[in-house]
């Protein structure tokens, strides 16, 4: 992981707050937030690995007492820039004891209710990200659709050039490891009959689409470098807020919501 991947999304975030007027609010705060993990990744990675990284359980592995040292900066950027429902959010948490705070950190850590998971997830991925690095890759071809670094569900799919046509990625959630996908499969429920695997996507966002399931009515959305070789997945997929209210308009679900909610 370079640092100047941190780099190319907060800019990448910034450009797409200026394009897309649907979502300028949405991708501002983004940005804050994404400047906020840049820094924390930048402090952290000057750090050494500790003893056993890529053995063991992965959260396991996290340090969430050190994270929690960065959790008021996080809720202060929240009160003042985030949406009203946040702000109300961090005041509570920022209200609540330290050993409340770094217990919420922890129930996210193992899957628990942590409330509410925005918090734990912004604060956590730079160092899962981090941590990550150190993990063999994954296999080519892995037929998992959890990450095989950390188990988190994968926050959408990537098209990436390779010879004539592109090969499929699934993006972590979590830790942002991305492992090679087949192309014509749901990564929930593993259905394979292409006319039950419906596309879309709209005129101006044609690097970016729904790829939903009639199986199971599940979706994630797909940005396809092949078409745009300046997208950046984790931001793109953010950006494209109308794709998300097509797709819960016929009734598909989001097999897992980006860091923003949607």
């Amino acid at each position: 992981m370079k640092k100047s991947e941190w780099d190319r999304r907060v800019q990448r975030a910034a450009d797409l707050a200026q394009r897309t007027q649907y979502a300028t609010q949405v991708l501002s705060f983004y940005r804050e937030v994404l400047e906020f993990q840049r820094t924390l990744y930048s402090r952290i990675s000057m750090q050494p690995v500790g003893a056993g990284a890529g053995e063991g359980p992965f959260r396991a592995l996290l340090d969430a007492e050190d994270a929690a040292g960065h959790l008021p900066a996080l809720l202060a950027l929240a009160r003042e820039k985030g949406t009203a429902k946040l702000a109300e959010d961090a005041r509570t948490i920022g209200a609540a004891s330290a050993a409340r705070q770094r217990e919420m950190i922890q129930e996210f850590l193992a899957g628990g209710p942590s409330a509410p998971s925005f918090f734990a997830r912004a604060l956590l991925q730079p160092y899962a990200e981090w941590l990550a690095a150190s993990f063999p890759p994954p296999e080519p071809a892995a037929a998992s659709s959890l990450c095989p670094t950390c188990g988190a569900r994968p926050q959408a799919t990537v098209l990436r050039p390779e010879g004539d046509g592109g090969k499929r990625f699934l993006l972590c959630s979590f830790c942002l490891t991305e492992w090679e996908f087949r192309r014509i499969l749901c990564p929930v429920c593993g259905e394979e009959d292409h006319r039950k695997l419906p596309r879309y996507s709209a005129e101006d966002m044609l690097a970016v689409r729904v790829e939903a399931c009639d199986t199971c009515h599940f979706y994630l959305k797909s940005i396809d470098l092949t078409i745009d070789g300046l997208a950046v997945p984790l931001v793109d997929e953010v950006a494209t807020v109308p794709l998300d209210l097509w797709a819960t308009e016929r009734g598909y679900k989001k097999a897992e919501p980006n860091l923003m909610g949607f």
